[in-house]
């Protein structure tokens, strides 16, 4: 007679994370959402402390772009493939497939707004089927104010700058594992640090 395990004893395995500013961590093959005025420096910190090329989706209808220099300060611009969408059906088209692919550790999307529940769904799902090409990509989706529903993680950063010294607010709004908290980011030699918690008693209110 044939008995069903239902339950399964042994540890489940935690996916791996790529690490950014000390402690912190994003879970790789997932989808995670940067918000907030320096959400595009927060997008440089992260890729700087990773290896290979990065794909940055930006749409055409917008008159910013990511400034050379700045970038240089936080990675090599050398390592980003910039792709302009025309619509963004075709910026959320590109971002899925660049995933999908699993032919780059890193892929960046800036998009005018939250995507939907469905669109980051299938983003999600992109993610999984590039893990299983090989690589485990790492897909950000960067949006003025956040609330993106169905992302791994949401991460806010505002610059909080001295009269000599730089320095940022970073709040993790939302995780599937740790509680919201913030912390003050700090300039550490070349790179960047991870200060005071501006959060020491607990969680944040949502």
């Amino acid at each position: 007679m044939h008995q069903t395990v239902l339950l399964d004893r042994r540890p489940h395995r935690d996916r791996p994370g790529q690490p950014f500013l000390g402690r912190l961590a994003l879970t790789q093959a997932r989808v995670h959402e940067l918000c907030g005025p320096a959400r595009h420096t927060l997008a440089g910190i992260v890729a700087g402390g990773m290896e290979g090329p990065v794909i940055w989706v930006r749409p055409t209808w917008e008159g910013a772009r990511v400034h050379g220099p700045g970038l240089a300060r936080l990675m090599d611009p050398g390592r980003v493939v910039f792709v302009d969408a025309e619509r963004p059906t075709d910026l959320l088209w590109t971002l899925e497939e660049a995933l999908r692919s699993g032919v780059v550790p890193l892929v960046v999307g800036e998009l005018p707004g939250p995507p939907g529940l469905t669109p980051m769904r299938r983003l999600q799902l992109a993610c999984e089927a590039g893990a299983g090409q090989g690589l485990r990509p790492l897909g950000l989706v960067l949006t003025p104010e956040g609330a993106s529903p169905g992302g791994e993680s949401r991460w806010h950063m505002t610059p909080a700058h001295a009269l000599r010294e730089e320095g940022w607010h970073l709040t993790r709004e939302r995780h599937r594992q740790d509680p919201p908290r913030s912390w003050q980011v700090g300039v550490k030699g070349e790179g960047f640090a991870l200060g005071t918690s501006l959060s020491p008693e607990g969680p944040l209110p949502h």
